[in-house]
């Protein structure tokens, strides 16, 4: 039995309902299109920084941020195409502006379909005509991120994209992780590291991303609350990153389609020509154990 309901919160909340698996899934489109809550069993799945949330001044730190039109950030917040600069903030815009949503499906699982369109604001910014759709489907403990960009200008459009769910968690020592790759870049000093499976805790910040990933299927198991997260993405997903803050009860594994700065570099940076859709799909499933 699935359902989608309204909820009047600070913003409208969609709230997915598998009840058959005891799921849910809560998003606020006006927010940045974002997943705000998954429970699965009844148990929490994502972190939400409720405060940070309730400011729509302050960038959201919890659930699921959308990234586009890049991941990560830019030298100075700027890029230069066609010989003109400009000024790009950290994982783009598409988690700040007010989403769309288009349709609405309860049949065999709950799905909800939601849009975004350049503007006037976007286009001062990111000089391209473009609408990105996404639809959030829960299914039984899955939840799957399809998602479609396409390209609405008369020219070849650049971009990268990616997702930045933050994974609650009480004990960071209790985390297993299987991550299908055997170095790291360290995002700050850039340095390249073996991986042998854990991550120094004590660190104040850790911000590491997988580029040579052997394969599109990463998971983290947390023994402190029976917790098996597994995280696949399609082949278009170049990079993996870890990032956690000591501290705080989340950890975050984000599936990016090119690594931070790849509208300047060019690398795995996604060219999309006038009129064409590029599709890809992410999905998360939650197994206790």
């Amino acid at each position: 039995m699935f359902s989608i309901s309204i909820q009047q919160q600070q913003y409208k909340t969609y709230i997915l309902t598998d009840e058959t698996a005891n799921s849910q899934l809560e998003v606020v489109p006006e927010r940045g299109g974002i997943i705000t809550r998954w429970r699965v069993q009844g148990q929490e799945i994502l972190y939400l920084d409720t405060e940070r949330f309730a400011n729509p001044e302050l960038s959201v730190r919890g659930g699921i941020p959308i990234l586009f039109p890049i991941c990560g950030n830019l030298p100075e917040n700027s890029y230069t195409y066609n010989g003109k600069q400009y000024t790009l903030k950290q994982h783009g815009f598409a988690r700040d502006l007010p989403w769309q949503v288009t349709d609405q499906v309860t049949q065999n699982a709950a799905r909800f379909t939601l849009t975004l369109n350049s503007n006037e604001q976007t286009r001062a910014v990111y000089p391209f005509d473009f609408q990105v759709s996404f639809s959030y489907k829960i299914q039984g403990n899955t939840l799957e991120i399809q998602q479609q960009y396409t390209n609405l200008s008369l020219e070849t459009m650049p971009f990268s994209f990616g997702f930045h769910p933050y994974l609650i968690t009480q004990d960071k020592t209790q985390l297993e992780f299987e991550i299908p790759a055997q170095e790291y870049q360290d995002q700050r000093s850039k340095e390249t590291h073996a991986f042998d499976g854990k991550f120094d805790f004590n660190q104040d910040e850790i911000d590491v991303a997988f580029k040579q990933l052997g394969s599109q299927c990463a998971s983290v198991s947390d023994n402190s609350r029976k917790l098996k997260l597994t995280l696949e993405s399609d082949n278009i997903f170049s990079t993996l990153v870890f990032w956690t803050l000591k501290g705080k009860d989340f950890y975050c594994l984000e599936p990016w389609s090119a690594p931070r700065n790849a509208i300047n570099t060019g690398e795995h940076l996604t060219i999309l020509q006038p009129g064409a859709t590029c599709a890809a799909s992410v999905r998360i499933l939650a197994k206790f154990f």
